[in-house]
């Protein structure tokens, strides 16, 4: 595929950090970040947790002609999730692309707390489906703002950081209330997505060129072996 750019001519202060910008889009591709439970540290861009996601962004973006999609990253404010803040900025973010691109569906990709913040930002009109890796889902994390949408978890069986059998319990809690929803389990993956991370890649690209398959409503998850009732182990 061809190099992701960065996008010169956005603010330091915008939300949205732009790494592919065509004149004309389909669809958009914005990745979320892991971080912290509280911290107001300025997050930056050279963190390890932002650097993971770069290979994350370049395998999501193989699933469609760079012509016709948006790739960019939400920028947060603070490393810590404190009171909601990386959902705020994502909210900010996806205004912001509206504002830049107009109404295209876009594929949230988050990673652990930026995994939650995805999930939570599902309500937003510009989202069409979230991709969860190895998300962090605090007890009672809500689930209804996931109606009408597509919710992907991806999360390794040997997460010491976050819970597997959490998000499992999230996602058949979330297909109860009718939500389109499904997870796979990575065997012997871990939280950062360093063993077997040519397997997690390969994963975030099959199912992000499933969610963006052509004419597909959200419903078309269902037909997929990982929105089983049962989690698909690779």
């Amino acid at each position: 595929m061809s190099t992701v750019q960065d996008h010169d001519g956005e603010s330091a202060t915008s939300a949205l950090w732009l790494r592919h910008c065509p004149q004309q889009s389909r669809a958009a591709i914005i990745t979320l970040h892991g971080g912290r439970a509280e911290g107001y540290q300025t997050s930056l861009p050279w963190h390890l947790t932002a650097l993971r996601m770069r290979p994350v962004l370049h395998a999501a973006a193989s699933a469609m002609p760079l012509d016709d999609i948006v790739l960019a990253h939400v920028r947060y404010r603070h490393r810590g999730w404190n009171h909601n803040d990386p959902l705020n900025d994502a909210h900010r973010a996806l205004s912001e692309l509206q504002q830049i691109a107009g109404a295209v569906p876009t594929i949230l990709i988050g990673h652990s707390m930026g995994g939650r913040a995805a999930l939570r930002a599902a309500s937003h009109p510009q989202v069409h489906s979230v991709l969860a890796l190895a998300p962090w889902l605090p007890p009672g994390e809500p689930t209804r703002q996931l109606s009408g949408k597509c919710a992907v978890v991806v999360h390794g069986e040997r997460d010491r950081i976050t819970s597997p059998y959490t998000s499992t319990d999230y996602i058949r809690r979330a297909r109860a209330a009718g939500v389109h929803a499904g997870i796979i389990l990575i065997r012997n993956g871990d939280h950062a997505m360093l063993h077997r991370s040519a397997l997690w890649h390969r994963t975030v690209t099959t199912v992000v060129t499933d969610l963006l398959r052509p004419k597909a409503p959200p419903s078309g998850l269902t037909a997929t072996s990982y929105a089983a009732t049962d989690p698909l182990v690779l």
